[in-house]
């Protein structure tokens, strides 16, 4: 184990290109997510529409994505569409992360769509609204508050998740620690040193998240 000293004399000396990896981290996790969500939403509608092609083709997604590692979703999509086409690595990491978060989110807003109560679709139609705007103005804004606590928590996973993005070269924050570490002979001072950074992410994510959900109460009462 390093002593204090030095992990902290490391800790300093390294923060450039620490903070510029993740920055890295941080557009790669905002991407995927917005990216996941959008998926998420798509496939949470497909699954409610109650169309049994549209339903089985939801379940046959998630079902694939999480029968199978992420690290696999990230190595296929990089490595296969790369037989197709160039696709740099910083988007085949977002697109894999995008559509493993997705099967997740998808099931997070199928539920709380489903838990909103059906006489609010009733009351929308009968106020001349059409399914669609009475989806879009009223069923999706209360499904959204109440998939907030765990959407927040996936956002975290995502976070975490984006760490494999690595394995395919990205200099995002785990990538730079296993390397410093390694050309320095010193792999477990780095890698501490990115928990730290990890750490303080996610604090960060939390905080943003509980915001909301304080915003969102307050605009309930």
């Amino acid at each position: 184990m390093p002593s204090l000293l030095h992990f902290f004399q490391t800790l300093i000396d390294t923060k450039g290109v620490f903070v510029k990896a993740m920055l890295v981290t941080i557009e790669l996790t905002i991407v995927s997510i917005l990216i996941g969500i959008i998926i998420g939403l798509f496939f949470a509608l497909l699954k409610i529409s109650k169309i049994k092609i549209l339903e089985f083709i939801s379940d046959a997604y998630v079902y694939l994505v999480r029968g199978t590692p992420l690290i696999v979703q990230i190595f296929i999509l990089y490595f296969g569409i790369s037989g197709l086409f160039l696709l740099p690595d910083f988007w085949a990491a977002s697109l894999a992360l995008a559509l493993h978060n997705g099967a997740y989110i998808s099931e997070i807003l199928r539920g709380a769509i489903q838990a909103v109560d059906k006489g609010q679709m009733e009351a929308g139609r009968s106020l001349g609204m059409t399914k669609v705007l009475t989806l879009r103005r009223i069923i999706l804004p209360q499904a959204f508050r109440r998939a907030l606590p765990p959407l927040g928590n996936q956002f975290i996973i995502g976070l975490k998740d984006s760490s494999l993005a690595a394995f395919i070269s990205m200099n995002e924050l785990f990538n730079v620690a296993t390397t410093l570490g390694s050309n320095n002979f010193d792999e477990m001072t780095y890698l501490l040193i990115v928990a730290v950074y990890y750490l303080l992410l996610v604090a960060l994510l939390t905080f943003v998240v509980k915001r909301f959900e304080l915003k969102l109460a307050v605009s309930d009462r």
